[in-house]
């Protein structure tokens, strides 16, 4: 429902951290931005984010793991969900495919069970109900109290360790069960079990999955003594100490049965010596308390990298949650000393960056990544390393990589705009010619869905490849920002190859209808077609239809203004993108949500279109457009996102549209103005400079821009460009009721796509 008019005219001004201070923040005298987050946001609907304790990008998403049931348990937690089966230290946050749920345990008391219990029935089984009266979570901290046993249940995290703490109702008769057969979804090929002394066990475990071989260590010490571990290969006792199975689970025993237990469990991908060293490294000593509070200060240090006044909370609380789920991945993928396990399986010690992985580039591609490069600017040449890394050890860049795998999921070979928009911005941490190197192997990588195809035919015919008509506009993105960097570093032979396949685009639209339009390999164009249809999987377009994917072209919105015949065409057929509607067919995707007419806000594809008409020089039907999706697609409730969150995706739109401005072209650094939401937003950026976003008169009805100031001066343009928000300064939008028909109208004040 949209929002009402809120009352704005007293704003309090919160005094925040600079950028990178590493102070405390209890000697600063500032609010805890942490207590705006609202973690339970997108954990209902399908927005299937993470729930539990974590640090930002850390190696461990330490939570609660419901009984799998499919799609929407997709991060192994749903707020619909009442029954908890135990606290695993890996998860997946906002994806559309489910792995992880490594290394389960979960505290018993009384009779033991290593069954892990079925939806209907939990009563021979280790699971429990649970009730979220009694659950609370912030950033870095999880507790709930498991109904079966009457145990809190208390999680927090470092990066590479979970730190679990029990406290059971009596001191008799309680046990944790380790349980490492079953994950989210997947399945393990190979368990190990071992007490090493009595107060260590270590153990590892190989699954499949989505990731095809995944390979996980660890080793968990505690602060009690353990008198005994019974292992069990799945259900059927195995004896003690070591069991080596497809499925082991274990029973620890306390002596003395303390009342309350502390564990601390370290993970690694290369052995569980390393992950004993993550602890020594990261999680001295047993003080629970203090290790939250650390991991409560880590997140406001990454929150506070935004400061944004309003009067109104409820705009705050999501702010500062997308804010949230844009920091949990990528993720850590290495040890504390720097070693990881590549995708070929090789370990590797002192790569010279820290190794990151779950990379859902398909979805990050169009705006998280270029959000992190305003604000975890530190941070963006290991994300480019780790791919460079990738594209050694398997033959090209990175696709959907999972915890050292490559799932070859979605299409395209989405991480080319990511390090091409990188490189354009002066990210240099990286080898420039081996980028190039990468990307132009990926472009041409025969096994790649299209690609062989696509260099024989110049084009991608519809019999040809699953998905080709949305494959190859995909693979169009991708090459132009190849072309880019090859005319950067002047390769001139390589930016005429991939500039001529950026524009194969245009041989799917057809101007007899005005739609993209499947093409068989004779050059035909393909019968019977309708743009409203959508086939998920074995359809001409992935997780779409024609209507939507007819405006994928965000790498040259000039070009397929072009196509329709100029400005008045384009935007006559961007209007109706907005209004129309239709039966997109029993087959169609459930990802095709947040509909507006047949735009999508719940699907990737869709997110730069509203955008697009500041391109024809309509700038206030993209604010327009863009205030009302803000209010309209985002709250503050357990379903407030309208699609999956994708690993940060969601949530990095609304930030970037928030503040008043979307990359829309992925790899060349313009910023197009939308319509700013806040009142006033402070972006702290390095080397202690700032940069400031000023709504002045902004309001519900005051959705368009007026004019503009830049640095105190007038600014007529509709677009800024990375470089002026991280030279520092201030940018002011005067706000109104009715649209200023003419700013940005004049061609020399549009956005514009560059090579």
């Amino acid at each position: 429902m949209m929002r009402k008019e809120r009352l704005k005219k007293f704003v309090l001004l919160l005094f925040l951290l600079p950028a990178f201070c590493m102070c405390s923040l209890s000697d600063q005298n500032t609010e805890s931005l942490a207590k705006h987050v609202d973690p339970f946001i997108g954990s209902g609907g399908h927005g299937h984010v993470f729930v539990g304790a974590s640090v930002p990008f850390g190696g461990v998403q330490l939570g609660p793991s419901n009984i799998f049931k499919g799609w929407d348990w997709c991060s192994g937690y749903h707020y619909s969900d009442s029954i908890i089966i135990g606290f695993s230290h890996t998860h997946l946050s906002g994806t559309g495919g489910s792995d992880l749920g490594d290394v389960l345990l979960m505290p018993v008391h009384g009779e033991v069970s290593v069954n892990r219990g079925k939806q209907d029935n939990i009563s021979n089984a280790y699971a429990s109900y649970f009730s979220h009266d009694n659950e609370e979570v912030k950033p870095g901290y999880y507790s709930v109290l498991l109904d079966k046993y009457n145990v809190k249940a208390e999680l927090t995290a470092t990066e590479r360790v979970g730190i679990h703490k029990y406290t059971f109702p009596s001191e008799n008769d309680n046990h944790v069960v380790i349980d490492l057969k079953e994950g989210n979804g997947d399945r393990s090929t190979d368990t190990f079990l071992k007490k090493v002394d009595a107060h260590t066990i270590e153990g590892y475990r190989f699954s499949k999955g989505w990731a095809k071989d995944q390979r996980l260590w660890f080793t968990l010490k505690s602060n009690h003594e353990i008198e005994k571990l019974e292992v069990y290969d799945d259900t059927t006792p195995a004896g003690e100490y070591v069991i080596k199975a497809k499925g082991a689970k274990g029973v620890i025993s306390f002596a003395g049965n303390p009342k309350e237990v502390i564990l601390k469990v370290g993970i690694s991908p290369i052995s569980s010596e390393n992950a004993l060293a993550n602890i020594t490294a990261e999680a001295t000593g047993w003080n629970f308390n203090k290790i939250a509070s650390e991991a409560e200060e880590k997140w406001n240090q990454e929150l506070s990298k935004i400061e944004i006044e309003t009067a109104d909370p409820e705009l705050k609380e999501i702010f500062y949650t997308a804010m949230f789920h844009s920091f949990i991945a990528p993720v850590l993928f290495n040890d504390a000393d720097g070693s990881y396990r590549g995708t070929d399986k090789k370990v590797y010690s002192n790569p010279g960056f820290q190794n990151y992985s779950v990379f859902s580039l398909w979805d990050t591609y169009r705006t998280q990544h270029e959000l992190l490069t305003i604000v975890q600017p530190e941070r963006v040449n290991d994300f480019i390393n780790s791919m460079l890394a990738i594209y050694q050890q398997q033959g090209k860049l990175p696709q959907w990589h999972l915890m050292g795998n490559e799932t070859n999921a979605m299409l395209g070979y989405s991480a080319a705009p990511v390090v091409v928009d990188a490189w354009q911005k002066g990210f240099d941490g990286f080898s420039e010619e081996l980028a190039f190197e990468a990307l132009k192997a990926s472009g041409t990588f025969q096994l790649q869905r299209g690609i062989a195809p696509l260099m024989e035919y110049g084009f991608i015919p519809r019999e040809k490849a699953r998905e080709a008509t949305s494959v190859a506009l995909e693979n169009a993105i991708d090459d132009r920002s190849v072309a880019q960097m090859a005319k950067g570093l002047g390769k001139e032979e390589d930016f005429e190859y991939f500039f001529e396949r950026s524009e194969s685009y245009k041989s799917y639209f057809n101007k007899s209808t005005g739609f993209v339009h499947p093409r068989f390999a004779d050059g035909s164009w393909a019968t019977p077609y309708d743009p409203m249809e959508s086939i998920h999987m074995v359809g001409d377009f992935s997780e779409g239809n024609g209507w939507q994917y007819t405006f994928l072209v965000p790498q040259d919105p000039e070009g397929l203004i072009e196509l329709f015949g100029g400005d008045e065409n384009f935007t006559t057929k961007l209007d109706s993108l907005f209004t129309i509607t239709g039966d997109m067919g029993e087959h169609a995707s459930i990802d095709i949500t947040g509909l507006v007419g047949m735009y999508a806000q719940g699907n990737e594809p869709c997110h730069h279109m509203a955008y697009l008409y500041a391109f024809a020089g309509q700038q206030w039907k993209t604010a327009e457009k863009i205030r009302y999706i803000l209010n309209e697609f985002y709250t503050n409730q357990p379903d407030g996102l309208i699609g999956n969150e994708d690993c940060g995706q969601m949530s990095a739109w609304y930030i970037m549209s928030s503040l008043g401005f979307y990359q829309v072209n992925p790899s060349n650094g313009i910023y197009v103005f939308g319509s700013p939401l806040f009142d006033k937003a402070s972006i702290n950026l390095p080397e202690g400079k700032s940069f400031t976003v000023e709504a002045v008169n902004n309001s519900d009805e005051n959705v368009y821009i007026q004019a503009v100031e830049l640095n105190g001066q007038p600014y007529s343009k509709s677009y800024i460009r990375h470089q002026d928000i991280m030279d520092g300064g201030a940018i002011k939008f005067v706000m109104g009721s009715t649209p200023n028909y003419d700013f940005g109208s004049s061609p020399a004040d549009r956005p514009h796509s560059i090579l």
